[in-house]
């Protein structure tokens, strides 16, 4: 019973979120300033996961912990837009975000052109993100 009703709430997604106009100007504040096409910001996430032991390889991270990491995407009020879950902790960062831009993802993560999001280093600087210049304090 709990599937078909996630699976009948999931159905309803389109009708109860709806995602930001992305015409709306960043807030009337001399910090963002700066990103005038900016829509917000992204990074990933490691939460804690309990797995089983012939998993414990795929989910252990950098710092040797049992995660899984998630893509969070927030616009300039904090507000979540998208977020992608579920994915090993072993998995980079850009590799989650290249799977949520896949096209052939039903919920694919789009950025809308002429626009970009805020990455952190762990990023690439390309067509719609933008990181900051790696050894270089800001």
């Amino acid at each position: 019973h709990f599937s078909n009703v996630l699976t009948t709430i999931l159905s309803l997604t389109r009708e109860f979120i709806k995602l930001p106009d992305p015409s709306i100007e960043p807030p009337d504040d001399y910090k963002w300033k700066w990103f005038g096409n900016a829509l917000g910001a992204l990074d990933g996430c490691h939460v804690d996961v309990s797995v089983v032991a012939a998993d414990e390889g795929r989910y252990r991270n950098r710092k040797q912990d049992i995660t899984t990491n998630m893509l969070g995407v927030v616009d300039w009020n904090m507000k979540f837009l998208y977020v992608l879950p579920g994915w090993e902790g072993s998995a980079s960062d850009s590799r989650v975000l290249r799977d949520a831009m896949r096209n052939d993802r039903q919920d694919a993560f789009v950025i809308p052109h002429g626009k970009y999001y805020l990455v952190d280093a762990g990023y690439t600087n390309g067509p719609g993100f933008l990181a900051p210049f790696r050894s270089t304090r800001y």
